[in-house]
């Protein structure tokens, strides 16, 4: 608990708010943290509203209009087989963010526990561990998710799967160097000198601690998965056809950029309202986090 003096010009009142108070109180000020917030909320609204929402079945195909423009019965326009693009844009939003959170679960799940692990042991298990991360960060994020794929085979489970061992390394990296500089402090030397395991230290004393990084990145991280799952689903390796989701309705309606520009407008319209939205929620919260920030 943290104790704050309030009042001008009467008695002084000591107020007593928990962290995550003070981190909300900061995060409300941030206009551009809200607006991220705001649309991250409407697109988890519609995902998981797609089939009130959305005005026609994704998947229904009507030849007779195929890439008809925007009209009044469908505002986004028809694709290539006639399907309606405002019902598979709603319906993409499911699976982008599905992928999103499950790629981070899987990176988090495991690089967390690997960078707290290799952090605090050092020696040769940090070299080794800290080698091989640096080899698959040697790599552009796509260009592994591609490998991976490679290995895995094609589809929209091995895409996720895919994407999230991308992220594996980068929480590896950063984890490790937090508990680098938390293992010194006084309250670990406690902990270890009453008795504590190594479990306990980590997981009781250094992990809660790296909590604020770990969310920060989290957040930015989602926005990388879903341009990652867009990337491969564009190119044929992520959601196969009929699937909604966006990367796959841009590389299906590519061929028919100048004759039908919507097909490919409103998807991609979608991945960056959506990117944003994470990137501009996660500039909030780390300016939330900060102490440094707050007045």
């Amino acid at each position: 608990m943290i104790e704050i003096e309030q009042g001008a010009g009467r008695r002084p009142q000591v107020v007593r708010a928990s962290r995550a108070k003070l981190a909300w109180l900061q995060f409300r000020r941030n206009r551009a943290g809200l607006l991220g917030l705001g649309i991250i909320c409407g697109f988890l609204v519609i995902g998981l509203l797609a089939p009130v929402i959305a005005p026609h079945d994704p998947y229904e195909v009507d030849f007779e209009r195929s890439l008809q423009r925007p009209v009044s019965g469908s505002p986004f326009g028809r694709d290539e087989l006639g399907r309606d693009m405002l019902s598979r844009v709603i319906y993409g939003a499911r699976i982008s963010m599905m992928i999103g959170v499950i790629a981070v679960v899987i990176g988090v799940s495991m690089g967390v526990p690997l960078g707290a692990l290799s952090g605090y042991y050092g020696g040769l298990p940090d070299l080794l561990t800290q080698r091989v991360v640096d080899v698959m960060l040697a790599f552009p994020g796509v260009l592994l998710a591609i490998v991976i794929v490679a290995v895995l085979g094609v589809g929209l489970p091995q895409a996720m799967i895919a994407i999230g061992i991308v992220s594996i390394p980068v929480y590896a990296r950063l984890v490790r160097g937090q508990t680098l500089s938390l293992r010194a402090q006084e309250f670990v030397e406690a902990a270890r000198a009453m008795g504590a395991g190594v479990g306990r230290i980590v997981f009781r004393h250094i992990l809660p601690n790296t909590l604020a990084v770990v969310i920060v990145q989290s957040t930015l991280q989602v926005a990388s998965a879903i341009l990652t799952a867009a990337a491969l689903g564009f190119l044929g390796l992520g959601a196969q056809p009929p699937t909604a989701e966006w990367g796959a309705m841009l590389s299906g309606a590519r061929q028919y950029l100048r004759l039908a520009p919507h097909a490919v407008t409103f998807p991609g319209l979608a991945i960056m309202t959506t990117v944003l939205g994470f990137n501009l929620l996660g500039d909030g919260i780390r300016d939330a986090l900060d102490p440094k920030m707050r007045l």
